[in-house]
């Protein structure tokens, strides 16, 4: 079995375990052995634009990171055209990791995805900044920085 043979595996276990409305979950370690084993994996980060250029973003080739907002900034509404969005940059057939800031629009968008005939659609679990601690920053508990995986900040 290939790396992402057994990852991928692993990730579809979690979805049995949990009775996931999509392919499964990978946590951010595995989402990076992901990208790394096969570049035909795409990551697909569902957080506004601004997120992006003010938090940061992963490091990793324009193949593999593709950039579909889930919700609008400034307003938080809905992105009306996320699935056409969606349908330039991947294909129903291919791998896609979702990742927002904790995990929970990351859920969604896997969930919308997989209603409309995406067949490999994964939740990064934890985002890219993970939960607030207790005196209310991220990225010290869990995510895709704390576990100091490639990224740029703002």
């Amino acid at each position: 079995m290939t790396t992402t043979e057994a990852l991928l595996a692993a990730a579809r276990q979690r979805q049995l375990e949990q009775n996931l409305a999509y392919a499964g979950a990978v946590t951010p370690q595995e989402a990076h052995a992901l990208l790394q084993a096969d570049t035909r994996v795409k990551l697909i980060d569902v957080r506004t634009q601004a997120e992006r250029d003010w938090v940061g973003r992963v490091i990793l080739p324009d193949s593999q990171h593709h950039a579909v907002q889930w919700s609008l900034y400034p307003g938080g509404l809905p992105n009306p055209a996320f699935m056409e969005q969606l349908a330039q940059v991947a294909r129903p057939d291919d791998v896609l990791l979702f990742l927002c800031r904790s995990g929970v629009r990351s859920r969604h968008a896997a969930k919308l995805a997989a209603e409309n005939a995406y067949a490999n659609c994964f939740d990064i679990l934890e985002g890219f900044e993970g939960d607030r601690d207790a005196q209310g920053h991220r990225k010290t508990l869990a995510g895709w920085c704390k576990a100091k995986l490639p990224w740029v900040g703002a």
